[in-house]
């Protein structure tokens, strides 16, 4: 008995597209790692849609945490919390968010992606808050909660520099007063600049990051656009991170061709990105990617990938550019969704887990069978990555394929352990060394 009627036009349209696309013939450790394999683009009349319906945790479930670690939920009945920045007294601020309301570009490919939005639960309004958390008794729960400021845009990205917080709205850049020890932030803020929006905004997370001298913020600023497809007038000052005086909001772009860089961090003196690559060349292609960040660097997109692999598909061609492009450091596996980014500098975690970098893997749209959905750990020697990834935290999707939870935004606490947020589950996950 075909029961398609009985799903709504939604769970049909759906059902319908899911028959579209290709599979993988690759596995994701193939492309991972240092020298990814690299197969030719397979094309489809339609993109490969294959979504993990987004559930939610069973009652009394978690995530499952690698040998020597435990997991707890360190807060949870959340609104979304998309990013989380730690201060240095131990609070925890985090980003209740989602994306501004937007036109999704018209055509057939719009509406299939609004369609795979509201099914993976990324289509939920924003809370537009970032909230404080504190676990003042330090046993790895927030016993207290505070909304530390509301009326912001789709907020991401954090940063604190002396007695100013920064908050990257996806359309600005605004600074609030902040003292030590504040839960609510009252008084007016102050917009730095404007950010790259508009009514498409297309990849709208602002990742947000200060230089160690506390006299630049660094800022990820994702295309409007897979490929370049809505012209590159609408691509003006994005596919880049900013760099931005703190001081007179004068700002340049640091670095370019890099289609949605997300979190950032340093490595030394060195920053690095993770970065998620263009969609639609087949479940194999593009890796998402860790790499560091060089001033005036090009990174490709939307001519080329991962070096000078030129994209047929955007017209005209850039010959010239794709000579430049640089080659990523560490590919992260293809469609993996890699957003969250946190050096291992203060962890207390056991080995493996020491000395590198943490991603928050959201997970793919894009790939049959999925990728992502987890939170890996990039081993570093010498400053370097070295090695495959090692996974930290899994069982985001249950058995029958079902999204129990994202990880987004990971970063380490004030004791050592590592924060994940979690957009589906609504929940800020701890994860500590065991005892």
């Amino acid at each position: 008995m075909n029961h398609l009627h009985t799903l709504g036009p939604l769970a049909l349209a759906l059902a319908t597209l899911a028959g579209c696309g290709e599979t993988a013939r690759l596995t994701v450790q193939d492309g991972s790692g240092p020298s990814p394999r690299l197969p030719p683009p397979a094309t489809t009349l339609l993109p490969t849609l294959n979504i993990a319906p987004a559930r939610g945790w069973p009652e009394g479930a978690t995530p499952q945490t690698a040998a020597g670690t435990h997991v707890n939920a360190f807060a949870s009945g959340l609104d979304h919390p998309r990013w989380l920045y730690v201060l240095p007294n131990g609070d925890v601020l985090v980003a209740e968010t989602n994306a501004p309301p937007r036109a999704d570009g018209g055509g057939l490919k719009g509406w299939i992606m609004g369609l795979a939005l509201k099914r993976a639960g990324a289509a939920v309004p924003s809370a537009n808050r970032i909230t404080l958390l504190r676990d003042a008794d330090g046993d790895g729960v927030a016993e207290t909660r505070s909304v530390l400021l509301s009326g912001l845009a789709s907020p991401f990205g954090m940063a604190l520099v002396g007695e100013r917080l920064y908050v990257a709205n996806a359309d600005a850049l605004w600074s609030f007063a902040y003292a030590s020890g504040d839960t609510v932030i009252t008084g007016p803020g102050r917009k730095l600049l404007d950010l790259p929006g508009g009514p498409i905004n297309h990849h709208w997370t602002k990742g947000l990051l200060a230089s160690a001298d506390g006299r630049s913020l660094y800022v990820s600023v994702g295309s409007n656009s897979n490929v370049g497809e809505r012209g590159m007038a609408a691509e003006e000052g994005r596919a880049a991170i900013w760099e931005v005086d703190i001081a007179s909001g004068a700002h340049r772009v640091y670095a370019s061709g890099l289609r949605n860089p997300v979190g950032l961090a340093w490595e030394g003196a060195t920053l690095w990105t993770v970065v998620n690559e263009r969609d639609e060349l087949g479940s194999d292609l593009v890796p998402d990617y860790l790499s560091s960040v060089r001033d005036g660097g090009f990174y490709g997109w939307p001519y080329s990938y991962y070096g000078t692999h030129v994209d047929a598909r955007v017209q005209p061609p850039r010959p010239e550019l794709v000579a430049t492009a640089l080659v990523p450091d560490y590919a992260l596996g293809p469609h993996t969704a890699s957003l969250g980014l946190a050096s291992a500098a203060g962890s207390a975690l056991p080995a493996p887990f020491a000395g590198g970098m943490f991603v928050g893997q959201h997970g793919s749209w894009n790939r049959r069978p999925h990728s992502g959905y987890k939170v890996v750990f990039v081993p570093f020697t010498g400053g370097r990555p070295d090695g495959q990834p090692v996974d930290l935290l899994t069982g985001f999707l249950s058995t029958a394929g079902d999204a129990q939870g994202r990880p987004v935004g990971v970063a380490v606490d004030r004791r050592g352990a590592l924060l994940v947020a979690d957009d589906v589950g609504n929940i800020i996950w701890r994860v500590s060394a065991r005892r």
